[in-house]
């Protein structure tokens, strides 16, 4: 059983939620700490200049919103937003915060992933911790 365990969340359409916070819920011991972190990626600043200015920190409120119910179906949990590349800030924030157990949700890989690489790969090569992988 873990004590302290992260779980990114992508709210893309073809990712579940569901499935890595149960596994949490179940791997988790009763006081366990859990975080549901959302890495938001930078978007080019040729794009940014045709959105709103207040485009991105009205879409930030929204994921906090998103992720603290998210949260609150977890005990002891937390969402937390912060700024980077997927991978490399999952990783990052790990190594911070040290996690003993990282739930990341994968989809079924393709041509670009062998060439690119996924975000869960990613975690998973490079982890300091014990990572799960949910499909």
């Amino acid at each position: 059983m873990y004590h302290n365990i992260l779980v990114p969340i992508s709210f893309d359409p073809e990712r579940d939620v569901t499935a890595p916070l149960k596994l949490a819920r179940v791997l988790a011991v009763p006081d366990a700490k859990i975080t549901l972190l959302h890495v938001v990626e930078q978007i080019p600043s040729y794009a940014i200049s045709f959105m709103p200015e207040e485009f991105m920190s009205e879409a930030r409120t929204a994921l906090e919103k998103e992720l603290a119910g998210l949260a609150d179906t977890l005990p002891n949990a937390q969402g937390v937003v912060v700024d980077g590349h997927s991978g490399r800030t999952i990783l990052d924030w790990a190594e911070q915060n040290k996690p003993d157990l990282i739930i990341v949700a994968s989809h079924r890989p393709g041509m670009q992933d062998l060439l690119l690489g996924s975000t869960a790969s990613q975690v998973v090569r490079h982890a300091a911790c014990a990572v799960h992988v949910v499909r």
